[in-house]
């Protein structure tokens, strides 16, 4: 199934690349935030890969539940997809926007990919383990680690959003000793966390079970874990929610090789 997300990604972000560099055309969903063509064509490609592969499977997908099609979930082993995260960032011309591929599994991201087509790098996670590949410019895999959290002593390293930090987010960093921290868009938070370049992601703001999922995987491949404020691994499929709206998430912290 890796190997299909895999595919699947890469043809997306071939998509996604067309648009970025000729210039997209935003418009404004219902719930404000903005969405170009790049999420449609790059979601109309992962669906059509997915159904090939996977009929049976369900397929939570950003656009489509924007749209009103939502599949049935209860019960059931489901994939997420975000066809471009961090939107924001691919319409102001920075780099850090990704394709994102989640399995699901009892309530658990077992499996997933994260490509940053921009930067010319994925990240894949699964019980096998975590990698980080390198994506050249014809869209061809060249290279393939292994990568791990690190284990860290002293003050730890942090990675906040560029566009949705909040007091909270302060508050966490200057309670938990953070001294330094890096800045960047979309899932990739989670694939530093998941390559040892920092060790915690405080998330204190709405985000969507497919903003999360496929990052989430990487970081559990690579030996992290993401914590809801209750101590508990955050779930997926979170429907039927008395508070929010279906596969929404409450506000978590990611940890690398240190978990609090």
């Amino acid at each position: 199934m890796l190997a299909l997300f895999e595919t699947a990604a890469l043809a997306a972000g071939r998509a996604i690349l067309d648009v970025y560099n000729s210039g997209p055309n935003v418009t404004i969903k219902a719930d404000a935030s903005p969405v170009t063509e790049a999420d449609e064509r790059a979601e109309a490609i992962i669906l059509e890969h997915l159904a090939k592969a996977f009929p049976d499977i369900p397929v939570v997908a950003e656009e489509a539940v924007a749209a009103g099609q939502i599949p049935q979930t209860a019960g059931r082993n489901f994939i997420l997809v975000d066809p471009l995260d961090g939107t924001k960032e691919f319409i102001n011309k920075r780099d850090d926007f990704t394709v994102n591929i989640a399995l699901i599994e009892a309530g658990v991201p077992v499996a997933g990919i994260v490509y940053a087509p921009a930067k010319g790098v994925a990240y894949l996670g699964s019980r096998a383990g975590a990698e980080k590949l390198t994506v050249d410019a014809d869209f061809t895999v060249t290279d393939r680690k292994a990568i791990a959290v690190r284990r860290h002593e002293g003050a730890p390293i942090a990675v906040a959003s560029r566009s949705h930090n909040s007091p909270e987010t302060e508050a966490f960093l200057r309670d938990n000793g953070v001294a330094d921290y890096k800045s960047v868009g979309s899932s990739l938070k989670f694939c530093l966390l998941a390559e040892g370049e920092a060790d915690v992601y405080p998330r204190f703001g709405r985000t969507m079970e497919w903003d999360t999922a496929a990052g989430d995987a990487v970081l559990r491949a690579a030996g992290g874990i993401t914590l809801g404020l209750d101590g508990e691994p955050l779930p997926y499929g979170k429907i039927n929610q008395a508070t929010d709206s279906d596969f929404a998430n409450p506000f978590f912290v990611a940890w690398g090789g240190k978990r609090g």
